[in-house]
């Protein structure tokens, strides 16, 4: 796996040409069943991917939290909403909450999340190919499968499966 992991960039780089014109046309005229095949997609690979054995998102990226993110989180620390705001995230040049710095603050050196019961909304729902009208997602997409290799996997499977 962490070869595969290390890999990744690499193999994503070679591989977003492709998958920017299968997005394309995908958005222009998407199965009908697309949601269904995604949603079956996401469960196979998630049978055989152990996010514990990965953990490459927590890693190299930081999620965005909502406001309801963060009074969750603050709550469960017992903190006032600011005082978990001050220690612990910034705004980005869109105006978002993100971490103050990757790898995130609340992954442990066994893949564990400290907060994985109250987790951001984002982390909950990554890699996002379960997502409903996934192909409105594609640009997010493309930028997940340089860094989960279980999105790598779902999205090559999809153009197998879509022509």
């Amino acid at each position: 796996m962490q070869d595969f992991i290390k890999n990744l960039p690499k193999l994503a780089k070679d591989k977003h040409n492709e998958n920017k014109k299968f997005f394309a046309k995908l958005k222009k005229k998407p199965p009908k069943n697309l949601d269904y095949l995604m949603e079956d997609l996401h469960e196979a690979e998630f049978k055989r991917t152990d996010c514990l054995d990965c953990a490459n998102c927590c890693k190299t990226t930081g999620p965005l939290f909502t406001d309801k993110d963060v009074d969750r989180i603050a709550k469960h620390f017992r903190m006032k909403t600011q005082q978990f705001i001050n220690q612990y995230l910034r705004v980005d040049e869109d105006n978002d909450y993100v971490l103050q710095s990757v790898p995130c603050t609340f992954l442990g050196s066994d893949n564990y999340c400290s907060i994985y019961d109250v987790r951001p909304k984002a982390c909950r729902e990554f890699p996002h190919t379960d997502r409903k009208k996934f192909q409105q997602i594609s640009n997010l997409t493309l930028k997940n499968v340089a860094i989960c290799p279980a999105a790598f996997n779902i999205i090559e499977e999809m153009k197998k499966r879509i022509k």
